[in-house]
């Protein structure tokens, strides 16, 4: 085959793959990216207990402290996605990466508490720009016949993060501190090497006119796949929608087909997150503030809500190309807001009724975040997907941010436990009902005719 090929052509090669050890390899590595993603996000709220006196934090600086991150991983997110569209998913995946790392190795050696901030917003805006761009790009390598399974088999990690930082700080804070925590951090520098491996997105190098560039790395990558799978079926171009080309602005981001779908995965977004990071990121502290648990109990209780969680994150990869994403989505969500009215209902008066309740709503909150992140990079043409994951991923962030200090803000303010559920109840509500009506259906359709 010549380089002289079309678009479409390289789409199709792609959606010809079978599944094959150079997908599950790739998505794991791209994927650790993701799994520190969820083991930051949680890490924070393990080392609170002990961070509040250390630094001696009221209740309005424990808020900003659990929220500076978020700000920073909003503006990453944006900056993340906007790169990508322009650069490549890979140069951006691999910077992020050591922006990330290089930060949690430097908060795990400060004393002050100003210097700790800024380093955790620096933390935050690379694990921003690197968590919607990997997304983009196992999205962009995957074939749209049972995608969803695919990805969010990948997207698993996320959870996995969540589990392995709730399980890591249980031991590490009360032993080791809270400074060994943040010092794993910056573990995944030492992948640098094989990200420069990873080829770049085929899909993005041929949406950008790149044609030869992308014929390349589609050789690679069919190379690899056909030692393992044999000879590879013939590409049906036929099959393939016609891709757009073009420079990526952020105003059609809000124009035409996308501007129904961009503000509904902003609602979705921003709801999920906010109703998750708000609870969670709070729950430590509150068994410890609320309940009198000490620092061990507190976080083996959290412990469970994670693992929870992880259930509710299968259960979605498994079923989600069977009923669909806007069902999938939905439900969850719906269901998350029913579990937190049932515990607002209870009074919230114990740490065992808490901790059965917000763990089942847990399980349905984390499968909504898992699902998003397939369903948001099936919505946009390839010449603006990492854009629009970004937009949504920062909407995301967003709810990092507000959620917290919501949550701080009521608690200051002497609202129950109880009534802080009704509000996250109430938040799942809303999101639930903006998916339900404004969402479209993409399993089993190509990327490129889910564009259009």
């Amino acid at each position: 085959m010549t380089t002289s090929i079309t678009a479409e052509q390289v789409s199709a090669r792609l959606e010809r793959l079978p599944l094959s050890r150079w997908h599950v390899k790739t998505r794991v590595l791209v994927g650790v990216a993701t799994f520190f993603d969820g083991f930051d996000q949680l890490m924070i709220a393990y080392a609170l207990p002990v961070l509040i006196p250390y630094f001696a934090l009221d209740p309005g600086m424990i808020a900003w402290t659990i929220a500076i991150g978020g700000i920073g991983m909003l503006i990453g997110a944006l900056a993340g996605g906007w790169a990508a569209d322009r650069v490549g998913r890979v140069p951006v995946l691999i910077g992020s990466l050591v922006i990330y790392a290089l930060c949690s190795l430097a908060m795990a050696t400060t004393g002050t508490l100003w210097l700790f901030l800024v380093l955790r917003f620096i933390q935050g805006f690379g694990l921003g720009a690197e968590v919607p761009v990997a997304a983009t790009y196992i999205g962009e390598i995957t074939r749209a016949h049972k995608r969803g399974r695919f990805v969010l088999l990948y997207e698993l990690i996320f959870p996995a993060g969540l589990v392995a930082s709730a399980l890591v700080a249980a031991w590490i804070v009360p032993t080791l501190g809270w400074r060994w925590l943040f010092a794993l951090g910056a573990i995944p520098i030492v992948l640098v090497p094989f990200l420069r491996r990873v080829p770049e997105s085929p899909r993005w190098l041929a949406s950008r006119g790149r044609l030869a560039e992308a014929d390349a790395a589609m050789r690679r990558i069919e190379a690899e796949v056909a030692s393992q799978k044999g000879d590879l079926p013939e590409p049906v171009v036929g099959e393939v929608a016609v891709v757009q080309q073009g420079q990526v602005r952020v105003r059609e981001l809000f124009q035409g087909i996308y501007l129904r779908r961009t503000l509904m995965l902003a609602t979705a977004w921003l709801t999920a997150y906010f109703v998750n990071y708000g609870i969670a990121a709070w729950l430590p502290t509150i068994y410890g503030r609320v309940f009198h648990l000490d620092v061990d109990t507190a976080l083996r209780y959290s412990v469970a809500t994670s693992i929870a969680g992880i259930i509710g994150c299968i259960v979605i990869a498994l079923v989600i190309d069977n009923i669909g994403r806007r069902i999938a989505i939905a439900v969850a969500m719906m269901g998350s807001a029913t579990t937190l009215f049932i515990l607002a209902s209870t009074g919230a008066t114990t740490a065992g009724t808490v901790l059965v309740w917000s763990a089942a709503s847990a399980m349905c909150i984390f499968a909504v975040n898992l699902a998003l992140y397939v369903y948001t990079a099936e919505l946009y043409p390839t010449r603006m997907r990492a854009l629009g994951c970004s937009v949504g991923g920062a909407f995301g962030r967003l709810g990092i941010v507000i959620g917290p200090l919501v949550v701080g803000g009521l608690l200051e303010r002497g609202f129950s436990v109880a009534d802080i559920f009704v509000v996250m109840g109430a938040v799942a509500v809303v999101g639930a009902l903006s998916t339900a009506v404004f969402a479209i259906e993409t399993k089993e359709r190509t990327l490129e005719e889910i564009s259009r």
